[in-house]
């Protein structure tokens, strides 16, 4: 079996250590930007979405929409998630505690580089697959090996190297159509970084152009067949 980080004190001991309240703080306003600008308008008001690999709750807590999952292995996840958010603890490569066809929307967001192979991240798609409404969407950004190259390394718990291009395959290959593939988005990661202003970053959503220069990470968008 191959080796990965499933070990939820483990998961805890890195994430603690990796996100200071402040980082974390930050990381919330940050989202709180990026759901507004990018994820929102693609998110129904009656809409039932899963966060995969949810971390803090970033995303799904600025989410606003009919019903909240969210999924993860650390059990700290839950003293950030809004208490109207519904966790699942949970391995994502295993049968999701969810009936077929009840989700509009699985985003992830730096997620799928902690699976320790490939076939964990088949095994991830084919739930996503079953749950997702046909037409539901799956949202995946993540970083891309392409531009990180070494830096990708930097992180214990990095194991499976993607780019748009190999995870547009993979959705292919598992009950998606691509609907989207762009190879350069966010910058590659918060960690040791400014927290710039909110002004900042919508600016630099609003300006693709700023993308080809600083984006590291991918956004990758696919519909369930």
């Amino acid at each position: 079996m191959s080796m990965s980080v499933k070990d939820p004190a483990e998961l805890q001991g890195i994430y603690e250590r990796r996100f200071k309240a402040e980082r974390i703080a930050y990381r919330q306003r940050l989202w709180q930007t990026l759901v507004a600008e990018v994820f929102q308008p693609r998110i129904g008001p009656q809409a039932a979405v899963l966060d995969l690999g949810c971390g803090y709750g970033e995303f799904i807590n600025q989410v606003r929409c009919g019903t909240r999952y969210a999924m993860d292995l650390n059990p700290k996840a839950t003293e950030y998630l809004d208490p109207t958010v519904k966790f699942l603890f949970q391995d994502c490569s295993e049968r999701w505690a969810l009936p077929d066809r009840s989700l509009d929307v699985v985003f992830t967001s730096n997620f799928f580089e902690h699976l320790p192979d490939k076939l964990a991240l088949k095994l991830t798609l084919l739930e996503a697959a079953r749950c997702l409404k046909p037409g539901g969407e799956l949202i995946a950004i993540g970083p891309n090996i392409k531009y990180v190259q070494g830096a990708y390394w930097d992180f214990w718990d990095h194991f499976l190297c993607l780019t748009e291009a190999s995870l547009g395959e993979a959705l292919e290959n598992n009950g998606f159509v691509l609907r989207r593939a762009i190879p350069r988005f966010l910058p590659y990661t918060t960690i040791d970084q400014p927290a710039y202003p909110m002004a900042f970053v919508r600016l630099y959503l609003r300006l693709p152009l700023l993308w080809r220069f600083f984006g590291k990470q991918f956004l990758v968008i696919a519909a369930r067949k």
